[in-house]
């Protein structure tokens, strides 16, 4: 973390990662998505972020497969693997060498993206396989670049995995595809944050945990969580591209 964040820009920090690990557990995905153009207001390069999240996700993903192994769609994840995890690889490459400015407007952007489809009710929906395909392959770039192609995934996921398996269907996603974005920072020497990812767990740990309790009235209240979210997620990525572009 930055040297020169005040402490009342730690505070911040510490509530938002709370508010990611919430909607990680909460809804099954999306921490990163809801998570991650907030934490470009106080810090605006997403390395210094993705990371940190990336880590979250590995450890909170694996603390709540350790059980749940055995309620995976195993079947459906080797299929889809084939069309999100090379475009996922190109992504973390995009990431990586991409100009800040570039991933900040793609960032903000698909979080509008996502934000309009929440708040208006629209939907991402697939009925044709080759569908399928493309928003798996989008969705895996997406990943790959900014941990923000949840939604995308998650819409074919949804139609082809039964409720019950869902959340630990994706879970299994999300930590293959995290796997292999912490190996390509490794690799070309990011520096990943681990002090500061560590220190905030606890943090991440008291929205996942709150998370978990919400999660069935969250899933019985989805249509109006998503249309407040979304209205939230508007706003923040207009300020946002009006911030950087202006």
């Amino acid at each position: 973390m930055p040297s020169d964040f005040s402490s009342y820009q730690i505070l911040w920090v510490i509530l938002l990662f709370v508010w990611t690990g919430f909607v990680r557990t909460g809804l099954g995905f999306g921490g990163a998505a809801l998570g991650l153009p907030l934490m470009l207001f106080l810090h605006n390069d997403p390395l210094l972020w993705l990371p940190i999240i990336s880590v979250h996700l590995l450890f909170f993903s694996g603390l709540t497969l350790r059980t749940r192994l055995h309620n995976v769609d195993w079947h459906y994840l080797r299929k889809s693997a084939y069309y999100i995890i090379p475009p996922a690889i190109i992504g973390v490459f995009g990431l990586v060498n991409l100009p800040t400015l570039w991933l900040n407007i793609f960032i903000y952007s698909i979080t509008l993206f996502y934000g309009l489809i929440w708040l208006m009710n629209w939907a991402i929906e697939s009925h044709h396989p080759w569908v399928d395909k493309v928003l798996l392959m989008l969705g895996g770039y997406v990943a790959g670049t900014s941990l923000t192609g949840a939604p995308l995934m998650v819409a074919v996921y949804m139609r082809n995995v039964s409720k019950e398996k869902l959340r630990d269907t994706l879970f299994v996603l999300w930590f293959i595809l995290v796997s292999l974005k912490m190996s390509t920072f490794l690799a070309l020497g990011v520096n990943v944050q681990w002090l500061t990812a560590l220190l905030l767990i606890p943090g991440a740990a008291v929205g996942h945990v709150l998370g978990l309790k919400a999660h069935e009235i969250i899933m019985r209240n989805d249509l109006l969580f998503k249309r407040w979210v979304g209205g939230g997620l508007v706003v923040v990525s207009t300020l946002g591209l009006i911030d950087i572009l202006s």
